[in-house]
């Protein structure tokens, strides 16, 4: 778990740093231009670490799974090599796929317009602007959209349906307390990340475009920003240290 967090937490400085930076800039020094390649690698690394941890999650989803309804098969099941394995495939999935809507995104023509209204790059914005048709892209985001975004929630679904049944045939209150404190942290950040998710990319067609850029931070920042907390809270060695310098400190905390 704690080799998936690493990933998560690196996932997390990225996803933030692609985009915050530059809307930073624009809100200080009032600087709200891009480049055209700045835009595209923009885009890439946006869509690549945001995909990536779509699966990450699920292959945390597995972890839970496994240390709740199967602990005497735990050691075997999720081994290094598994970790290093399961990791390796969601950042080349999420590179692959990010590549691919880069790709289609830069053959459009953006003859019309060059005002992209969003603080970042991303793939919907891009295609209002495009003077060409754009239905191609289209399709494609609509069958990704399946395989990298519902498919590791539905997954992440079916592991918790297996986990309440375990934690419901648990006798003991504050066993089944105990048991599914294990998942919470993990669960708070599924619906932090696919709820601003499916709320920006699924949202009925008649919301402005206000309400995309408020979903828009909320899991390109918001969410990221929360989710140290969320896991740090969780964990006994984290609370003993902020405990110990609260002692020293009293006046700090």
């Amino acid at each position: 778990m704690y080799m998936l967090l690493g990933h998560l937490s690196f996932l997390d400085m990225s996803y933030t740093s692609v985009t915050f930076p530059k809307m930073l800039v624009g809100l200080l020094l009032g600087d709200q231009t891009i480049s055209h390649d700045g835009c595209f690698a923009q885009l890439f690394f946006f869509i690549s670490f945001g995909q990536t941890e779509s699966f990450l999650l699920a292959v945390m989803a597995y972890d839970r799974y496994v240390a709740i309804c199967c602990p005497l098969h735990y050691v075997d099941r999720i081994t290094r090599w598994f970790c290093i394995r399961s990791t390796s495939l969601s950042w080349f999935s999420g590179f692959l796929n990010s590549a691919l809507h880069t790709g289609l995104a830069a053959r459009l023509s953006f003859c019309s317009s060059n005002r992209i209204d969003h603080f970042f790059c991303d793939i919907t914005p891009l295609l209002k602007i495009s003077c060409v048709s754009t239905a191609l892209n289209e399709i494609v985001i609509y069958i990704a959209g399946i395989f990298v975004v519902l498919t590791p929630f539905l997954c992440i679904l079916l592991s918790y349906v297996y986990i309440i049944l375990a934690i419901l045939r648990i006798p003991s209150s504050n066993g089944r307390y105990k048991t599914f404190s294990t998942c919470s942290s993990h669960l708070t950040v599924v619906c932090l990340f696919y709820g601003t998710v499916l709320l920006m990319y699924m949202r009925p067609a008649s919301y402005s475009g206000g309400h995309d850029k408020m979903f828009a931070l909320l899991y390109t920042f918001v969410t990221p920003l929360l989710n140290p907390f969320i896991y740090g809270l969780k964990n006994e060695e984290i609370k003993g240290a902020l405990k110990k310098i609260r002692r020293k400190n009293p006046c700090c905390i």
